[in-house]
């Protein structure tokens, strides 16, 4: 792999032949770590901003968490509530 600021770079990946590695932080198939986006959640709904729940992921669990990938994470809840609360009543049920 070459890297444009620091010129060639080495990587040596483990085998695993039979697949019996099982990952216990980031589980396989999946790119972040499991409960972020719950944390994400719990953090912005009280008030957080992207950049403060980026610094407390660094400073409680020394991931680095971007911006970024927390302005994907609500944008993703944002587009849920918005569909949710433009949903047609059902007018049955109120008297």
């Amino acid at each position: 792999m070459i890297n444009p600021s620091t010129g060639p770079v080495t990587i040596q990946v483990p085998r695993d032949r039979d697949g019996s590695f099982t990952p216990v932080i980031v589980p396989k198939q999946h790119r972040r770590l499991t409960g972020v986006d719950e944390i994400v959640l719990w953090l912005y709904a009280r008030g957080l901003t992207t950049g403060e729940i980026s610094a407390n992921f660094n400073q409680i669990y020394g991931a680095q968490v971007s911006k970024e990938t927390i302005s994907r994470i609500t944008d993703e809840v944002v587009e849920e509530m918005q569909t949710w609360q433009s949903r047609p009543l059902d007018c049955g049920n109120f008297h």
